[in-house]
């Protein structure tokens, strides 16, 4: 996400042409989900799991600190700082505890189908190129992580989040915060291409990933507005030939047209163009919107302003996945008396109806997945504004993620 600044599903099969969506669950796999499922009908419903694999600092601050990562901007600053070994060290430990086998078991009991888990390329160590500081180790963690998402049924959208070169100046989620975004080369294209080859693979032929159904691309590239050149690129050839690999890595496999992965890109709302306009191929593509209404200059930043924003919203059609958005209102207003949190047990009403209003609207589309699961501190307090574990617990997201029908005020 910007930090700071971030399905009604049918599998047709005619002939050899299968429709754009997330497919659904087998009918001779009842007992697990399938490779690629979600069950007939249903809304994707899920938590991102934030600051696992890239530790966003503003959103995890005493988990940093107890990293010994202090001042440190990003991952790549912390590595550099503390040395690869001591760093591979405190990172190991966060792997190990930030999300766990428990919390899997929670997200599942909350009425949840669906994690999307944000890594960096630099997971797949052989891609780290001399003179690039990332931990190391981080594959493990993952493949575990995964493993507990299918056994416990649950779809996985596997998230390139952080790009080879950074993708977006001064972001904390690509893992190093540049002045001028470095993906857009032909080597780190490559670089990428490689990566998503490499996930390809390893979906398909490890079990623990059984459940991960989207592979998406790229994390919010740069906008046109502000890098048009750069944009127009990406658009023209780093979707299409990212497509190309992921869909020739499946070929090599023999992978059957209902166990293909879906292909996810941001989508047009995100501002870097139209993400299909060159694509060889739209089967089972599927497109990531970041709404939050935070930084949303034409809502009114009154209680008033933001519902009728959220239930006057639409978002698009069953392809588009709202993949992150969060209970925050702007910075301008959110500690003020209206809707300040801070020992304000009396604002859980208004915040309930807010998540249930956004929750409406983004069900109009294929679904959603919130920023985030799990925080650990922002501003020096609990902020269930953007942890979904911590607003579950403040009693403001229910317990039933299916029940904001019954609590919308739209």
């Amino acid at each position: 996400m910007l930090s700071k600044s971030v399905l009604s599903a049918v599998l047709a099969l005619a002939g050899t042409q299968v429709a754009t969506c997330i497919p659904l669950e087998s009918s001779i796999e009842s007992a697990q989900p399938s490779k690629r499922w979600l069950e007939s009908g249903s809304k994707v419903r899920g938590v991102n799991l934030g600051s696992q694999f890239i530790i966003e600092p503003w959103m995890a601050h005493d988990e940093w600190q107890s990293m010994g990562c202090g001042n440190a901007n990003d991952e790549w600053q912390c590595v550099k700082a503390l040395g690869q070994e001591k760093a591979d060290a405190a990172f190991k430990k966060h792997w190990d505890t930030w999300t766990t086998q428990d919390d899997i078991s929670q997200i599942k009991s909350l009425g949840l189908n669906t994690v999307r888990i944000p890594v960096g390329y630099w997971i797949h160590e052989d891609l780290v190129a001399d003179g690039e500081h990332f931990p190391r180790g981080g594959l493990h963690y993952l493949d575990r992580l995964v493993g507990w998402c299918a056994d416990a049924g649950i779809y996985v959208i596997m998230d390139l989040h952080g790009g080879p070169g950074a993708q977006f100046p001064n972001q904390q989620y690509t893992g190093h915060g540049v002045s001028k975004p470095g993906f857009y080369t032909d080597d780190n294209y490559e670089r990428a291409y490689k990566f998503l080859e490499w996930m390809t693979e390893r979906i398909h032929t490890n079990n623990n990933y059984r459940t991960v159904g989207t592979l998406e691309v790229i994390n919010e590239p740069v906008h046109a507005g502000d890098y048009p050149s750069q944009a127009a690129d990406m658009v023209a050839n780093y979707y299409p030939n990212a497509w190309t690999r992921i869909r020739q890595a499946e070929d090599k496999l023999n992978v059957a047209a209902d166990k293909r992965v879906n292909i996810q890109m941001m989508d047009k709302s995100w501002g870097s163009g139209d993400p299909s306009s060159h694509l060889p191929d739209k089967t089972l593509a599927l497109y990531d919107d970041h709404k939050y209404y935070k930084w949303d200059g034409s809502v009114k930043t009154t209680k008033d302003g933001y519902i009728s924003a959220a239930c006057n919203d639409n978002r698009g059609g069953n392809n588009v996945i709202v993949g992150e958005w969060s209970l925050s209102v702007a910075d301008s207003v959110e500690s003020n008396n209206e809707f300040g949190i801070k020992n304000r047990p009396d604002q859980v009403d208004w915040y309930r109806k807010y998540w249930a209003a956004q929750v409406q609207t983004f069900e109009k589309s294929g679904g959603w997945v919130f920023w985030a699961w799990k925080c650990n501190w922002i501003g020096g307090m609990d902020e269930w504004r953007w942890c979904y574990k911590s607003a579950v617990a403040a009693g403001v997201i229910p317990k039933d993620a299916g029940s904001a029908a019954s609590l919308s005020p739209c």
